[in-house]
């Protein structure tokens, strides 16, 4: 076998946990679903899939030894993500003013278009490779399950393949989440909160991404 079967259960055991861990994606996934419903996100979903992928092969390629011997071009890729994580912030505490009704007595379901394809794609794509970390986290994680002495395509073939499917998992149980949650947000003012939280959220994450650990 290019990986063994009990190797494997301890690589699915931790992304399970590193994956599922509340994050930019798993956060983007639950406000999609709060605002859209499960079926119009899937777009959102799988650019986020594509983007981690991205983030993962960069990884495995070596972009990741090149980040982390570059101090100013890390500091650039940080900083260009953080900027993203912001302004998405900054769109949902504008969504909390102009696209709902100004009365917070109303209490009927808030109706929000939902963006193009294209639109929730690059926007869960950009979301997921706004972190440079994860590329680096790639770069010290994946070495504990390769075998040096056999092939490495079908090794990367398949650590890739679960990580992406443990990652659009745990992305559609935020998501489900989300729509339950859209219940208890059918108000105005509830969803109204609910993007300022939102958006504070992005925005903190953005500012943390940018100013937490400055040397690497």
């Amino acid at each position: 076998m290019v990986i063994s079967f009990s190797l494997w259960l301890t690589y699915v055991a931790a992304v399970l946990i590193i994956s599922g861990t509340p994050g930019p994606n798993m956060l983007l996934a639950m406000t999609q679903g709060i605002r859209f419903g499960l079926r119009p996100i899937w777009p959102t979903l799988l650019g986020a899939v594509c983007g981690v992928l991205v983030i993962l092969c960069m990884s495995m390629s070596g972009l990741g030894a090149i980040l982390k011997a570059s101090e100013q071009l890390f500091a650039v890729v940080k900083w260009v993500g953080a900027a993203y994580l912001i302004y998405l912030g900054v769109q949902m505490w504008r969504t909390s003013h102009s696209s709902m009704s100004n009365s917070p007595e109303e209490t009927h379901v808030v109706s929000i278009q939902t963006p193009s394809t294209i639109v929730q794609f690059r926007t869960g794509m950009a979301v997921a490779m706004s972190n440079p970390k994860a590329i680096l986290f790639g770069l010290a994680f994946f070495p504990q399950f390769i075998n040096a002495d056999a092939p490495l395509l079908p090794q990367a073939v398949i650590i890739l393949t679960t990580f992406a499917a443990i990652e659009a998992s745990w992305m559609c149980v935020y998501a489900l989440g989300g729509t339950q949650l859209s219940k208890y947000l059918a108000s105005p003012l509830r969803m109204r909160r609910f993007n300022r939280v939102s958006g504070s959220a992005f925005i903190l994450a953005g500012l943390g991404l940018g100013l937490f650990g400055k040397s690497k």
